[in-house]
């Protein structure tokens, strides 16, 4: 059965073997987005998006470059107030909020191209991470718990974060991002620019951090892999939500498989007739 095209409603999903069975109706929402519009200046980029996170869910938003990706999760954060709609977070308005507040709150953003602090050692890169708490011991313990995830981290922590491959970079800025202990990790393009294995090993750590708890919101223009990693997808183009599903049945919807996944099914020999 392939995914429909539907408008999103609140849903709540029920872990199968791999993947979650959406039931309807019920549940706790972490994030809830509805009729958002954002702008840069009179350039519109989002009209009228509307979608949902659950607590515990992995959920990808997929789309081609200028679909509204980045900008969505701009919005969330408060990088970018929008012009209309409501953000909620576990319950609580957040869409007029400043992004210190919206981060105090649970909310962190890993963002495109990393942004890390390159004349920085590793470790001031992560302890910046944590900015807003004051709890001296969490943070050390987070802090182990950073390393725990990304050893390489702990052996190149004195180093500056300039230094590092660009794998390792995207670690410290995974990194950076758990260290404010968040509700809510929203990931913007974490496999841009990275090799082939270099990308397995990280999908891995990102399913590691999700399946201990950590609701995530992933935003990916490798469709393949995000529909992969995720548990319900939504897809964006030009700035409205076309498409939203079980990421599973999502991969089995020919706009999808033909807009997204071409390379990807032919590659494995599953291309349909």
């Amino acid at each position: 059965m392939g995914a429909r095209l539907r408008k999103e409603s609140p849903a709540r999903f029920k872990r199968t073997k791999r993947f979650w069975k959406p039931t309807w109706g019920r549940g706790l929402s972490v994030l809830e987005i509805e009729e958002v519009k954002s702008a840069y200046g009179k350039v519109m980029a989002l009209f009228g998006v509307s979608l949902a996170v659950r607590e515990k869910e992995m959920v990808a938003l997929i789309g081609a470059n200028g679909a509204g990706k980045s900008t969505t999760l701009r919005s969330i954060i408060g990088l970018i107030p929008p012009l209309s709609g409501q953000i909620r977070f576990m319950g609580e308005r957040i869409d007029r909020l400043p992004s210190r507040a919206i981060v105090k709150m649970g909310i962190a953003l890993c963002p495109e191209g990393r942004k890390l602090w390159p004349e920085m050692t590793v470790k001031e890169n992560l302890e910046l991470g944590a900015f807003s708490r004051s709890d001296r011991e969490g943070i050390r313990r987070d802090l182990e718990r950073i390393f725990d995830y990304f050893p390489i981290l702990r052996d190149r922590q004195d180093q500056m974060a300039g230094s590092l491959s660009g794998g390792e970079q995207q670690m410290a800025a995974i990194g950076r991002a758990l260290m404010c202990n968040p509700k809510l990790l929203m990931l913007d393009e974490p496999s841009l620019g990275l090799s082939p294995i270099v990308v397995e090993k990280m999908s891995e750590m990102i399913c590691q951090i999700h399946q201990a708890g950590t609701t995530v919101l992933l935003v990916e223009q490798n469709a393949f892999l995000a529909l992969q990693m995720s548990n319900r997808s939504y897809v964006l183009e030009v700035g409205r939500v076309t498409l939203s599903g079980n990421s599973r049945e999502m991969m089995e919807n020919d706009h999808v498989r033909k807009a997204y996944l071409g390379r990807k099914m032919v590659a494995r020999g599953q291309r349909k007739g």
